[in-house]
């Protein structure tokens, strides 16, 4: 942190010696030198962008002390998020969830969870008032950013605005009543036409809070973060980043979890480099590396198993990774991208228990036992891939890609037990994955577009190497399974978006919609095996663990859609819809953690310096469940958010909410139950009652 603070107080130096008139000549030059990277995946042009693409932004505007990014997602129609209480939140698009989902930073940047039950998953490494927008295709629909299943999820950090040189920076608080939880963050930057470095820290504290019924669910953590970006333009076509960040969770009460989060400290390095406009034929060649490690430990110290037994357990997982990418136009009709790119993720550590009743009988000296989580294992993935887009005519798009990944997996420090069950070699697999899309105009103010993709997913190591562990939401024991083969899933997709001018006070018209179905292979869950016992606590029900298996009856089907009528100049009316179906035939039931149907209604009024909604939420009851995977049936619920903020001042902005207006009292269908936890039964976590919240940002 001192070298955090040295960096900021030489720019603040520096900023005050920058001449006005400096900046006028430089401000000039920098829109011609400086370059973009490939951070961001949807560009916002129609025949560059990727079908079934979409971006979220405006968090000023529409979030409100986000516990961490996964937040984020709650506005976004076909997400969803499962949470096992404030801090530990994933976020799930069309049924899909974890590694079924290609989440990563500025077009490539990963980070790892190192705990089994995602105590930390990629989404608490960085903070969300730190996410400038959200990029999201919505099926494996591309080639080019690694292996895809179900769809990617880009979360596009702020950059430096380099239109605006010298010293300028942002600092920004929030309050939440529920909870008293507060939010801080200050960031600096400094621009040249040479480099630039932004730096920023950021401070956040939240408290348990209460849901609709008056229950206070144990859910408080605090965390800081800092990170450093720094830019360098060799030339007008080439540029250099740098960027570094830190993020440091402490005290963290995990409500449907059986342990909590001591510390949870995650590094994360990337760089980046481009040169544009290479040849007539060689466009640009984009090289990325990053390198990220997480450091954590879990304890059950303030759960009631700590009378019988006490638990601590210190995980770590080291992510490296990197891109290389050309992209070249051999004729003026076909644009073409090949590259490269790799991912190695490792992970180790283990866990003690100092047992102190056994069998019902308080023991003289407590018994000392140690477990490895994770076996010392490693899956490295190695992809080959090509996509071309070829314009069939001024007004349709044909994309084409195909890709190969070469993935290596090991177990260096097997248990005992786990050795035995299989045979515990050096594994190669070999997936291979495909898209074929186009893109219509069908006039100038509608869009077609239809796509197929195939997307693989090597099983994770949970899936591959845990050994007698609670990692699901119901409280069975599960065992890795090594010889998984790959998931597949077959998507089709069509769908229509367009946009239409109105008169007599109706500004404007539009909408989206799409349908698609996925036809699944080698689906992985975790099925009971009447021939095998619990490891630890062998007497606790349920008795006979689960073991990860792939399964081929299995699909997915559903549909979004959305709209939004503009009037009177500054008001709007928006809705979205999004429905999902499951089914696992093999056990006859759905897949889990299927969302029910989701409608959201607003009304809003906006203008540059003020804006206002009001959203009615409405979720439908889910009693299509997956009973094997521990769920119960959820009723439905309505909930209704007010939004107000505005720049009294110029480079001030306000923002005021109340959220949950009418302190309903319900839960999600995806959140997990409690666990392990004083006067609560295993019921699934409630979300927060009635919440006023503020939002204050200055810039300078």
């Amino acid at each position: 942190m001192k070298i955090f603070y040295s960096v900021l107080l030489c720019t603040l130096i520096s900023a005050a010696s920058f001449s006005q008139k400096k900046e006028k000549i430089k401000k000039d030059s920098l829109k011609q030198k400086s370059i973009k990277l490939d951070e961001v995946i949807v560009t916002g042009k129609l025949k560059k962008d990727p079908v079934f693409s979409s971006i979220a932004n405006k968090y000023a505007k529409k979030i409100v002390q986000p516990k961490n990014v996964a937040d984020l997602f709650n506005n976004i129609n076909g997400f969803s998020v499962i949470k096992r209480g404030n801090y530990a939140i994933d976020p799930s698009f069309r049924a899909s969830q974890y590694e079924q989902l290609n989440i990563q930073y500025d077009g490539g940047t990963k980070a790892m969870h190192a705990c089994p039950n995602r105590m930390d998953p990629i989404t608490t490494h960085i903070i969300p008032e730190e996410i400038s927008k959200i990029e999201i295709i919505k099926g494996p629909y591309t080639v080019r950013y690694g292996a895809t299943f179900g769809g990617i999820i880009n979360l596009v950090t702020q950059k430096p605005n380099y239109e605006d040189y010298g010293f300028h920076g942002k600092v920004s608080a929030g309050f939440e009543s529920n909870g008293n939880s507060l939010v801080n963050l200050a960031e600096l930057q400094y621009i040249t036409d040479k480099f630039d470095i932004v730096a920023n820290v950021g401070y956040r504290d939240f408290g348990n809070y209460k849901d609709g019924f008056g229950t206070e669910i144990p859910s408080s953590f605090s965390s800081s973060d800092y990170g450093i970006k720094l830019g360098y333009n060799f030339t007008k076509n080439q540029r250099l980043k740098l960027d570094w960040r830190q993020s440091f969770g402490r005290d963290v009460l995990h409500a449907a979890l059986p342990m909590d989060t001591e510390y949870d400290n995650s590094s994360i390095l990337s760089v980046d480099y481009k040169i544009d406009n290479i040849a007539d034929v060689i466009k640009s060649i984009t090289v990325k590396g990053y390198h990220s490690y997480v450091d954590h430990l879990m304890t059950n110290f303030n759960r009631p198993s700590f009378m019988m037994m006490e638990a601590e357990s210190a995980v770590e997982a080291t992510t490296i990774g990197g891109k290389v990418e050309m992209n070249w136009q051999p004729t003026e009709k076909i644009n073409l991208f090949s590259g490269i790119d790799v991912m190695n993720i490792a992970r180790d550590g283990g866990r003690v228990r100092v047992v102190k009743i056994m069998n019902g009988n308080t023991l003289p000296t407590p018994m000392p036992f140690n477990d490895k989580v994770w076996q010392d294992s490693y899956i490295t993935d190695l992809g080959f891939f090509t996509e071309a887009k070829y314009n069939l005519s001024e007004k349709s798009i044909l994309t084409a890609g195909i890709r190969y990944d070469n993935v290596t997996s090991d177990i260096k420090d097997p248990e005992a037990d786990f050795a035995a069950m299989y045979n515990l070699n050096k594994r190669t697999e070999h997936t291979f994955s495909g898209t074929v899309s186009i893109k219509k105009m069908l006039s100038e103010n509608y869009v077609l577009e239809a796509a197929y993709g195939r997307g693989t997913r090597t099983a994770n190591m949970i899936e591959r190497y845990i050994n007698h562990f609670t990692v699901g939401q119901d409280p069975y024991e599960y065992i890795g399974n090594p010889d998984l083969k790959a998931e597949v899933n077959n998507q089709f997709e069509i769908g229509i978006k367009g946009f239409e001018e109105l008169k007599n006070g109706f500004d404007s018209f539009q909408f989206e919609t799409s349908v698609y179905y996925s036809h699944f292979e080698n689906y992985i869950v975790g099925i009971v095996d009447n021939t095998l016992t619990r490891k630890f606590m062998p007497t606790v029900n349920p008795v006979n663990p689960k073991v990860f298996q792939n399964l081929d009856n299995a699909y997915k089907m559903g549909f979004e859609a959305s709209l939004q009528l503009n009037f009177l100049e500054n008001y709007n009316f928006k809705t979205a819809f999004s429905y999902v179906d499951t089914k696992n035939k093999d056990l006859d039931e759905s897949l889990p953690l299927t969302p029910p149907f989701t409608t959201k209604l607003s009304f809003g009024f906006e203008k540059e310096n003020l804006w206002a909604n009001a959203q009615y939420n409405l979720v439908s009851k889910q009693d299509d469940i997956s009973a094997s995977f521990g769920e119960t049936t959820t009723d439905s619920y309505q909930t209704l958010d007010f939004r107000f903020g505005g720049k009294p001042l110029k480079n001030v902005t306000l923002g005021v909410a109340v959220l949950n207006v009418f302190n309903q009292g319900y839960n999600s269908h995806l959140n997990f139950s409690f666990t392990n936890q004083a006067n609560f039964a295993r019921t699934p976590v409630t979300e927060p009652g009635r919440n006023f919240s503020a939002f204050l940002q200055y810039k300078f």
